[in-house]
């Protein structure tokens, strides 16, 4: 486990700060004041970790039903990471395979201050980026293998559904982090932003809320069913019985994760299945909310909504057991969150639609949902239309604008 403490604010560089969910209006005006870093061979509890870390630099995260302003002399926020298998172990599952990019830890939490002044333009990026081929860790054969040993455990009644994610790693020569704040900025990337660390770099451009809190009301958005972005990819989205069951299990999930840790009665489905894009894709959204329970702490947030619904599957414990016998290697940054915390507001989001990048490699993952109606090679059809926006922003090509 990593702590940083310098002597004070002046000792450490003002940067713009590229957290997604960050203040815009702080974004050129923060300076790193600590950072807690923290991997599973660690051990602890990291949802208390982060819960205590936070509340020794002023940032009271014990009871998030409190009112909190937002003050220009105290501290701005925090930017809070959590990996697919932090959030495993904080719900107290299976946390998978090994990561391939131990680089990075598995919980991180960076603090920053105002700075009185904004922080300089960023000097423009260097030549010689370059991305060599990509090397998936499954086969498209081992992949539709495990989609059908998911959908034998879905017969014999272990599970209902379950999300299964491949990985694939890249080398490259030159600073990963442009390419990778490229690929924050694709369209329909809610959370699109980065997260940088020693040896270590994350880039997200996802469109998923894991967990959102504003003004006492908890907020979360399972995505579920995907199509390409085409007049006859969303008929067939919205005509989906497959999909469409699937993506109301999931929702039944999130409803009961919340009713852990909101007020009793409070919880409600806002919005069933609308259908959303993200660059070349129709994604199935809905929007579950619920008031927040008195007294709640960050640390019973985390431990009822981590790992996602949407990126396990139901039941959430089983699925994770059966994620871990499937996949050959862990998830990493992928299917984790990623967002800000600050006075009076948390705002997460899911780790999809997510690249990373150690000292040596590139690392991205893309799934599905996998339920008894599952076809094996479309499933794999669909990770690699996940993966394809991804791999384009991150080599420089580009996607199309979002109409």
């Amino acid at each position: 486990m990593m702590e940083n403490g310098p002597d004070g604010v002046e000792a450490l560089p003002l940067t713009r700060v590229d957290a997604p969910a960050a203040p815009h209006g702080c974004r050129d005006r923060l300076v790193e004041r600590d950072r807690l870093e923290w991997r599973l061979a660690d051990g602890g509890d990291p949802a208390a970790l982060a819960e205590a870390f936070l509340a020794g630099h002023g940032l009271a995260a014990d009871d998030l039903s409190r009112p909190a302003a937002h003050h220009l002399d105290g501290p701005c926020g925090a930017a809070l990471y959590v990996s697919a298998a932090a959030g495993a172990v904080m719900a107290a599952g299976h946390p998978g395979a090994p990561t391939p990019a131990p680089a990075l830890p598995d919980l991180a939490v960076v603090v920053y201050d105002h700075a009185a002044t904004p922080a300089p333009p960023a000097p423009p990026p260097g030549g010689g980026w370059w991305i060599g081929p990509w090397t998936p860790s499954w086969t498209d054969r081992q992949h539709a293998d495990a989609v059908a040993a998911v959908r034998a455990a879905i017969g014999r009644g272990d599970v209902y559904q379950v999300n299964l994610v491949g990985h694939a790693a890249a080398p490259y020569t030159g600073d990963p982090r442009p390419a990778l704040a490229r690929l924050a900025r694709l369209p329909g990337a809610r959370y699109g932003g980065t997260l940088h660390g020693p040896g270590w770099s994350i880039g997200c451009a996802s469109p998923e809320t894991l967990i959102a809190l504003h003004a006492g009301r908890l907020v979360t958005r399972p995505i579920k069913g995907t199509r390409p972005a085409t007049a006859a990819g969303r008929r067939d989205l919205l005509a989906s019985t497959k999909e469409r069951a699937e993506h109301i299990m999931i929702v039944d999930l999130e409803r009961n994760d919340l009713a852990r840790v909101a007020a009793t009665g409070s919880v409600t489905v806002d919005e069933l299945f609308a259908v959303r894009r993200w660059c070349d894709l129709w994604q199935a959204e809905s929007t579950v909310s619920a008031a927040c329970a008195d007294g709640l702490g960050l640390a019973d947030l985390l431990r009822a909504v981590c790992p996602g619904g949407s990126v396990t599957g139901a039941p959430k414990l089983a699925a994770l057991d059966l994620v871990a016998a499937c996949e050959p290697v862990g998830r990493g940054a992928g299917m984790g969150a990623l967002g800000w915390i600050g006075p009076g507001r948390l705002d997460l989001g899911l780790t999809i639609r997510t690249a990373a990048a150690d000292g040596h490699l590139l690392h991205g993952w893309a799934g599905g949902g996998i339920t008894w109606d599952s076809d094996p090679d479309a499933e794999v059809a669909e990770a690699a239309a996940k993966a394809r926006p991804v791999r384009a922003a991150l080599a420089g090509g580009r996607t199309r604008a979002h109409r």
